[in-house]
């Protein structure tokens, strides 16, 4: 029994035919051949290393701790999957800490990634393992510990099917977030069941599409290359089809040619669509982006409204951290003397100075770093003094960063009281907001959750965002 009807079938193909469509990168390359690229290194790393690693450890041949720690360095050095996000690794480190037993730990979690031998006896795992994921949590919050400690039982989907990918990568789809949030917007499919009917619906769906695009391109086509097709459209919620970005490559995000929305005009016009909106995210954040970039058209949009690219930016920026759920406060309005604003979240003793920079050749930290020093030492001294928080990041917004900016950071890092300093591109904070706006239980403010991109120095893109977040 197939699962999509004609009309689906329709928009399915739609899809693909845009994945294969899809303009080429700066390099000269299309998503379709950038992910030829990929899925050769990911099969090469599951042959040469993975596979034998799960093997060695499932056989005995490794403890516990042993495993988790060399997942963790491969997955940080070969970002194939999005492990290393809260539903990967940080699922797996809570699992571990909160369980109270190690042995049984061991037993449960070895009983869980063996490759099931059917799609009955995964549903079965699932659901075992899930249960053991709860009680382990509820086991930690009656110790003392905090709701955020607790392993996130939605995450066992994700981390099973990870495992089973790396034993047989041709019968065994990851449970991508992005991707079943695809499919959901695109109408494909909606998951109703619990976790284990949901993903052997999924495994399915991926399957049926497999096949449904092998007969349209007359060629095969594998379940790593339906996952492209998702991951291609779910990365490019707001249009049309545009190349993956890589870490320090320009994104364009508008050409001076198209057509920008009207900032006044509060409803959307219907002559002026042809399809229904999927995004969660409110146009004051969309636009986010566009106004990073710049440009002749954005100014004049901003000018119409009655301000500057700049002052419009600030004002996104802050309503996107309001979106998220912090409490917080706008500062700089382009004075230059002071960050552009302030984020809190006092339930996890941290907060967020941030500033935001609209560059159409990307920001250079060099550029003024002096400068941001100096009140950020100022604000983030305040902070400490006057809110006792236990964390602050400081977080720049732009489209693009360029140059080397690790002295500069370190010297932030040693000057100010900051803990981390982000160098945010635009579109990665437009994803945040997508994320929390889709998720708002799962996706917390706090060390599970959005705390966590702050974390790590240094640039932080979208995709990144998207594979932190699960």
């Amino acid at each position: 029994m197939t699962l999509l009807s004609p009309e689906q079938q329709r928009r399915a193909i739609e899809l693909l035919e845009e994945y294969l469509n899809a303009p080429v990168d700066a390099e000269g390359l299309t998503p379709r051949q950038r992910m030829e690229d990929l899925d050769r290194e990911r099969a090469e790393l599951i042959d040469s290393t993975l596979r034998p690693l799960v093997k060695a450890y499932l056989s005995g041949g490794l403890t516990l701790e042993d495993f988790k720690t060399k997942v963790d360095g491969i997955n940080k050095r070969q970002q194939y999957w999005g492990f290393k996000g809260i539903k990967g690794q940080m699922f797996f480190n809570m699992i571990v800490n909160g369980a109270e037993s190690v042995d049984e730990c061991d037993a449960e979690l070895k009983a869980a990634i063996v490759e099931p031998a059917n799609d009955d006896m995964a549903q079965s795992r699932i659901r075992t393992f899930a249960s053991y994921v709860k009680r382990i949590g509820d086991q930690v919050v009656e110790a003392g510990g905090s709701n955020h400690a607790r392993p996130k039982v939605s995450s066992v989907p994700f981390f099973l099917s990870y495992f089973w990918q790396l034993q047989n990568r041709s019968a065994w789809p990851v449970y991508y977030t992005n991707s079943v949030q695809t499919m959901e917007d695109a109408n494909l499919w909606t998951p109703q069941g619990d976790f284990a009917d949901n993903y052997i619906e999924y495994k399915r769906l991926n399957v049926e599409l497999a096949e449904l695009f092998a007969r349209e391109i007359k060629r095969p086509f594998s379940l790593y290359d339906v996952e492209h097709v998702f991951w291609v459209k779910g990365g490019n919620p707001y249009g049309k089809a545009k190349p993956i970005s890589r870490p320090g490559a320009a994104t364009e995000t508008h050409t001076e040619s198209e057509s920008l929305p009207d900032a006044r005009q509060p409803t959307i016009q219907l002559s002026a669509i042809d399809r229904l909106p999927d995004s969660y995210v409110p146009p004051i954040v969309a636009i986010i982006p566009s106004l990073a970039v710049g440009g002749a058209e954005i100014e004049r949009v901003a000018m119409t409204s009655g301000s500057t690219v700049s002052r419009a930016l600030e004002k996104s920026a802050h309503a996107a951290f309001t979106v998220l759920g912090y409490e917080t406060k706008l500062l700089g309005q382009g004075t230059g003397r002071a960050p552009d604003g302030l984020a809190f979240d006092f339930d996890d003793s941290y907060a967020v100075i941030w500033d935001a920079k609209s560059r159409a050749e990307g920001y250079s930290m060099g550029t003024d770093d002096r400068a941001i020093r100096e009140y950020v030492s100022a604000q983030s001294r305040e902070l400490k003094r006057r809110r006792m928080l236990r964390n602050i990041y400081y977080v720049i917004i732009s489209s693009q960063f360029k140059g080397d900016a690790e002295d500069t950071i370190r010297m932030m890092k040693m000057e100010t009281d900051v803990s981390e300093v982000c160098l945010m591109e635009a579109a990665a904070l437009v994803s945040i907001v997508e994320a929390k706006l889709r998720d708002p239980i799962g996706v917390s403010l706090g060390p599970d959750g959005l705390q966590r991109l702050f974390s790590d120095s240094g640039l932080l893109t979208a995709e990144e965002a998207s594979e932190l977040l699960g």
